[in-house]
């Protein structure tokens, strides 16, 4: 298992404009098919090739474990088809105002955490979605949960001013060992710029070689440049 280095669309933000699972990994079809193909080889994945909502913003739009997917109400029918063809699970169109659940749900196939402000019968969509107990908190004192960590069924990489009481919390959700870092050279966000599964990582192109070999230590992977 490995991390490499990547960019999409020339840029370091991989996990903006991407979402991976054990399982499947949605790459817009702005990107190459073959560096898209790339991707899905890396993570030992099925490639979904498609926008959401007719956005290459997928990272922020979507969020997915093993069991299934949330997305925004705005997602387009073709969209879904291509999605369906490769995805076994629960898929939810989430109808309220909020688009961006890559940015405010993070998951993986043990539990999952949600920004405190989203409403209760939400929160139970979403747990019925997922399949997981859903737990709501901050990371670093920021509702944005999904841009500010990524997690496998491994291990997670947060936010590196992640707060103790929070770290227990995000211990609780997603059963595994938590570690904090940076990707992209000194990028706190780490969830725009870390796409990850059991089988491997890909990180963003500015990625240093200190970050990797940390992001190596929270995914159990191993460092390789593209």
């Amino acid at each position: 298992m490995t991390v490499y280095l990547s960019s999409i669309m020339g840029s370091p933000s991989i996990g903006v404009y991407s979402l991976a699972t054990e399982s499947i990994i949605i790459i817009p079809r702005m990107t190459p098919k073959q560096k898209a193909q790339e991707y899905a080889d890396w993570l030992k994945t099925k490639l979904v090739y498609t926008t959401i909502s007719g956005s290459v913003l997928i990272g922020a739009f979507a969020c997915a474990n093993s069991n299934g997917m949330l997305l925004p109400n705005s997602v387009k029918d073709e969209e879904l088809t291509e999605i369906r063809k490769a995805f076994d699970g629960t898929i939810t169109i989430m109808e309220t105002k909020k688009t961006a659940y890559g940015n405010i749900v993070l998951a993986n196939d043990k539990g999952a955490i949600a920004d405190p402000r989203i409403k209760e019968d939400d929160i139970k969509k979403i747990s019925e979605t997922l399949g997981v107990e859903v737990l709501q908190t901050e990371i670093a004192g920021l509702p944005y949960v999904g841009s500010l960590a990524t997690v496998t069924n491994k291990g997670v990489l947060a936010h590196p001013l992640l707060k103790d009481v929070e770290r227990k919390i995000l211990e609780q959700a997603f059963k595994v060992p938590v570690e904090v870092g940076t990707i992209n050279c000194g990028i706190p966000y780490v969830g725009t710029g870390l796409l990850a599964n059991t089988h491997g990582a890909v990180a963003g192109s500015l990625t240093t070689g200190p970050e990797m070999f940390i992001i190596g230590n929270a995914m159990d992977v191993v460092q390789e440049v593209e």
